[in-house]
């Protein structure tokens, strides 16, 4: 495959998050971006090593963000300008810039539901638990509800999981999401085709404290009871792919999808809106493996 028009562009492209050391992006987008014939660089911008007050415009010489936690939704307040669906759900993952303008995307409602879509196909989506408002929980619950699904969000902060929910149900007409407490989970479980863990438990160094699970420990989003072999489960996390949730969840017989297949799949987005070219998702997703693997 080969790249389009972007071929002689030097696309710097910069990841904004904090605690992103060990993140796999960088090494994703540009063996992908080489395969594309692509001049794309991919460096990292921790917050935690940048100083107070900085902004994306500080960043000298980068054509495109990726932006990740903690910052999907307070970096919004820098921009010029919002995708429609970055702005109805209220989080951005990717941001361009054309002639000094900044516009959020976001990639993570595609690449959410193209990984689902590839990696667990024909799962019913008529009810769908998701755990956790923030930005990756927005994207998901956006993507899903898009889909058809009725969806119900769960946050250890009632107030953002509601605020979410009526934020798509405005951006999504005749959508049907609803936002409660994290202490409903055992209950929505049971009305839920399938739960989605749009949280950083389970993450590598995120701490082995179950949130949300009162009394619950191991680094589970919801407790392993409430999951029936008829569920399907996914977890955004991908680091490690086989998070407890998910170990879990397999134990009981669940169909699983891990956060790989979001994490390749919004990458595989990303590359396109910032360059214009055409990734192939099966390439990143043999990379990935490899990747994981340590095999650099």
């Amino acid at each position: 495959m080969t790249a389009g028009p972007a071929t002689a562009v030097a696309h710097r492209i910069a990841l904004v998050g904090a605690g992103i050391g060990g993140s796999l992006s960088p090494a994703l987008h540009e063996t992908e971006a080489a395969a594309l014939g692509l001049d794309y660089r991919y460096t990292l911008l921790d917050l935690h090593d940048l100083p107070d007050g900085w902004t994306l415009r500080d960043a000298a010489g980068i054509t495109g963000f990726n932006v990740t936690h903690p910052a999907k939704q307070a970096v919004i307040a820098q921009l010029d300008d919002l995708s429609p669906d970055a702005a109805g759900l209220g989080a951005v993952n990717t941001v361009t810039v054309h002639d000094g303008r900044l516009t959020g995307h976001n990639t993570d409602h595609s690449g959410f539901l193209a990984g689902l879509r590839h990696g667990l196909p024909g799962v019913a989506l008529r009810r769908v638990l998701v755990v956790g408002a923030g930005g990756a929980g927005s994207a998901v619950a956006y993507a899903l509800a898009g889909a058809g699904a009725r969806v119900e969000v769960v946050d250890a902060d009632p107030d953002r999981a509601a605020a979410l929910a009526a934020r798509l149900s405005t951006a999504l007409p005749g959508a049907e999401v609803r936002g409660g407490p994290v202490d409903r989970v055992a209950d929505a479980a049971t009305e839920a085709d399938g739960i989605v863990n749009a949280t950083p438990i389970g993450m590598t160094g995120h701490g082995t404290t179950g949130h949300g699970v009162p009394g619950h420990p191991g680094g589970l989003p919801l407790d392993p009871a409430a999951l029936t072999a008829r569920h399907w489960v996914a977890d955004v996390v991908y680091r490690p792919l086989e998070t407890g949730l998910l170990a879990a969840a397999r134990a009981r017989g669940c169909r699983v999808l891990d956060g790989g297949a979001m994490l390749v799949a919004q990458a595989a987005d990303t590359i396109a809106l910032l360059t214009g070219s055409t990734p192939d998702p099966d390439r990143m997703r043999r990379h990935l493996a490899a990747l994981l693997k340590g095999n650099r």
